[in-house]
């Protein structure tokens, strides 16, 4: 994990940011390429189905999409059918995301985080790691180490 003022860096493709804390951009937007960007919000999804319609409107999923977990995964990992080369999502109020469903809420970080990862690749021969998806997830100031500790410990625990 990579710490700054005001995000935090947990992988190439997943930031924990404070709304208004100065990010550089250039951490977090593609160096070339064109970008599609998806702004959601978390207050918008306080369970299951409310966050698999959020980001199925947001992210033009198929009209075949399951409404699970594996069809959201399934969904994100994919994304063939928006017409860029990177693929940002920034989550406003992540905080707030499944905040009364603890085991939902691990299966939703943990289909974006698995989503970013397959996106990604180890440039050669400089060693740097791109991705063509990137997670931004905004919060409070008082929320930005506590969701980062969690996304570590669930990635560890889960070996997403």
């Amino acid at each position: 994990m990579q710490e700054a003022m005001s995000a935090i860096h947990i992988a190439p493709w997943m930031h924990v940011i404070m709304p208004g804390g100065g990010v550089p951009l250039d951490k977090l937007l593609p160096s070339s390429g064109s970008v599609y960007v998806a702004r959601l919000n978390g207050q918008e999804m306080p369970d299951e189905v409310s966050t698999f319609q959020h980001f199925s409107e947001v992210l033009k999923f198929p009209e075949y999409f399951g409404w699970n977990w594996n069809a959201f995964y399934d969904c994100v990992r994919d994304l063939h059918w928006l017409s860029a080369d990177n693929r940002i999502l920034i989550i406003e109020s992540a905080e707030s995301i499944l905040s009364q469903n603890g085991d939902s809420r691990k299966k939703f970080f943990g289909c974006l985080w698995r989503a970013g990862q397959r996106w990604s690749y180890t440039k050669r021969p400089e060693g740097a790691t791109l991705t063509k998806l990137s997670v931004v997830l905004s919060c409070d100031k008082d929320c930005v180490s506590t969701l980062a500790k969690q996304l570590e410990e669930w990635q560890e625990q889960h070996n997403w």
